[in-house]
């Protein structure tokens, strides 16, 4: 019986790395000490499973790894590793910005005052872990004391949607999942991109706004790292998910304590302590690659 997988994902234009790479990690993986499986492609010369027994998920991850660093160091290939059953989740708790969307919106508010280059440094800061996050959103938020309500709009329509995102809410809708965003960024914002995503639940900051203009202040409380991974805790219980059937989702600091509480915690495109502290990450592939780690054919994707 095998009791781990193994997926194996190619960023775009590297598909023709992915078959070397699955070959040769099919010989590694004995010396190891696991019995592996036939290669299971999910999606031709784009994602493979490996099924695997006898040594432990981590084990498996460090030999392919190793694999990857020395022998395909230039193919851009992610790996998931992680036990076989319960891999499909009912629940996911989403990230925004630089997860679901592309954007800082912050740092996109910050252009319209010209201190773009500030704002950005300490939301860098923040989302590596360097400073606390809620001190961190204060210090931004401040920044734009005084600017007009309507550039929150002007900010909104520059929003784009990170590749994969579309498909990965609708597919997990179509298979009965429900889907959560909790984010430090703004309500404003992530009421724009609810045209485009639909959310089952939405956990979010408020900005002051008073006469017209934002007055530098976030409504209190200010959704922390303990709120997203609260509102992951929470959603699970009221829906009757245990815990090791939920995905999360994010790349920054805040977001390690859900990724930490969630079956499968995902590190997407995360800032390099985020990276490091992580069980599972995508770094190189789109946001699909959550639904291949889930054991989802491409043939089942969504259309959108």
């Amino acid at each position: 019986m095998f009791t781990g997988v193994l997926t194996v994902i190619a960023a775009a234009d590297h598909e023709l790395a992915i078959e070397p790479a699955v070959a040769a990690m099919r010989q590694a993986l004995p010396g190891a000490g696991a019995r592996v499986d036939q290669p299971d492609w999910l999606a031709p010369a784009k994602a493979c499973d490996l099924c695997f027994a006898g040594v432990a998920p981590h084990l498996v991850e460090a030999t392919t790894r190793k694999l990857l660093a020395e022998r395909f160091a230039h193919a851009k290939l992610d790996l998931v590793v992680q036990e076989a059953t319960d891999r499909r989740k009912r629940l996911m708790v989403a990230d925004l910005e630089s997860t679901l969307i592309q954007n800082e919106m912050l740092d996109d508010l910050a252009d319209f005052i010209g201190a773009r280059g500030e704002v950005a440094e300490i939301t860098r800061r923040a989302m590596n872990g360097e400073i606390d996050f809620a001190t961190a959103l204060k210090s931004r938020v401040a920044l734009l004391e005084g600017l007009p309500e309507s550039t929150l709009a002007k900010a909104a329509a520059g929003i784009r949607l990170t590749p994969g995102a579309a498909v990965l809410v609708a597919t997990l809708h179509a298979h009965g999942a429900f889907v959560a965003l909790a984010t430090g960024g703004f309500g404003f914002f992530v009421r724009y991109v609810e045209t485009m995503l639909a959310f089952d639940a939405v956990f979010a900051n408020e900005l002051v706004v008073e006469g017209g203009r934002l007055t530098g202040a976030a409504r209190e409380p200010i959704l922390t790292r303990e709120s997203k991974r609260d509102a992951l805790t929470s959603l699970a219980a009221k829906q009757d998910i245990p815990l090791r059937m939920t995905l999360a989702v994010g790349d920054g600091a805040n977001d390690l304590p859900m990724l930490e509480a969630a079956g499968l915690g995902v590190a997407f495109h995360a800032k390099p302590a985020v990276a490091a502290r992580a069980v599972h990450r995508i770094d190189h592939c789109d946001l699909t690659a959550l639904l291949y780690a889930q054991g989802y054919r491409k043939a089942a994707f969504a259309a959108v």
